[in-house]
C-alpha cells in the first residue's frame, strides 16, 4: 500500500498526462526548491484518464509560477493547500508570456549568441497554441 503524508501548504497537482510529470519538476525547477517535500506519482489509476501523474509540492505557495503549467498542459489541475485543506482549485489558462521553457530554434536568433538572455516568447495566436520568440518572432508550436 502506497502511503503519501498530506501536506500543510503547498499543491497538489492532478490529472497529469501520465509520463510528464518529471519534465513538469525539472520546468518548474522543484529540484531547487531549498525547503519542502515533493511526491511524484506516476502512472495512477484514473477514471477519467485511465492513467495519470500526480505531483505534490509542500512549499510556500507563492513559490511555483503557474504559467508554466499552463503552457505545459493548461487541463491540470491545481490544488492550492494551506492548513492541510484545499482552499483553492486554480483553472490554467494558456500564458501570454513564457520565459526560459522553450528555446528559440533560429540559429541567427541573439539568444543563440548571447546565452546570458532569457528565452522569452509570446503568445501569438491562442487558436493553434503558437509562441514567437520576443528577439526574432521565431514561431513555436506546441
Amino acid at each position: 500500500m502506497l502511503n503519501i503524508s498530506g501536506i500543510q501548504e503547498g499543491y497538489v497537482l492532478d490529472h497529469i498526462k501520465a509520463g510528464m510529470s518529471l519534465r513538469i519538476y525539472h520546468d518548474l525547477k522543484l529540484d531547487k526548491l531549498t525547503k519542502g517535500t515533493v511526491a511524484i506519482i506516476m502512472n495512477a489509476v484514473s477514471n477519467k484518464m485511465g492513467t495519470k501523474d500526480i505531483i505534490k509540492v509542500e512549499c510556500p505557495v507563492d513559490a511555483i509560477d503557474l504559467d508554466i503549467l499552463g503552457y505545459i498542459d493548461h487541463n491540470i489541475t491545481v490544488n492550492i493547500i494551506k492548513d492541510d485543506k484545499i482552499i483553492e482549485k486554480r483553472a490554467l489558462t494558456l500564458p501570454k508570456e513564457i520565459r526560459n521553457v522553450i528555446k528559440c530554434k533560429n540559429p541567427r536568433c541573439i539568444t543563440s549568441i548571447e546565452q546570458e538572455l532569457d528565452q522569452v516568447f509570446f503568445l501569438s495566436d491562442p487558436a493553434t497554441e503558437t509562441y514567437r520568440c520576443k528577439y526574432c518572432e521565431t514561431a513555436y508550436n506546441k
